[in-house]
């Protein structure tokens, strides 16, 4: 379940996840690929200032190592994170 602060951040951005009636029904594996993939640079700040920058790429890298996301992110978005992750959140792994 969503918490308040992410509910009301997805809500107010609903061109992210376009293809979704019930927001709540949404993790925040979800919720990050959209922002990473769809978003831009201030709805990437502002869920990293809901979720914490170690906790999207605790998220991100998890989803690179399934290998299912890692198809789901365009792949200039896949390589700009990698690079801004290892650089601003280093000590997180997957």
């Amino acid at each position: 379940m969503l918490s308040d602060p992410l509910y009301d951040f997805i809500t107010e951005r609903k061109h992210l996840i376009w293809y979704v009636k019930d927001y709540r029904a949404l993790n925040e594996e979800a919720i990050v690929e959209a922002t990473l993939n769809y978003g831009n640079w201030r709805d990437f700040q502002t869920l990293a200032g809901i979720l914490g920058i170690e906790r999207v790429a605790e998220i991100f890298r998890k989803q690179m190592v399934t290998g299912r996301q890692k198809g789901n992110y365009h792949p200039k978005t896949r390589h700009y994170f990698s690079l801004y992750f290892t650089r601003h959140a280093p000590d997180v792994y997957a």
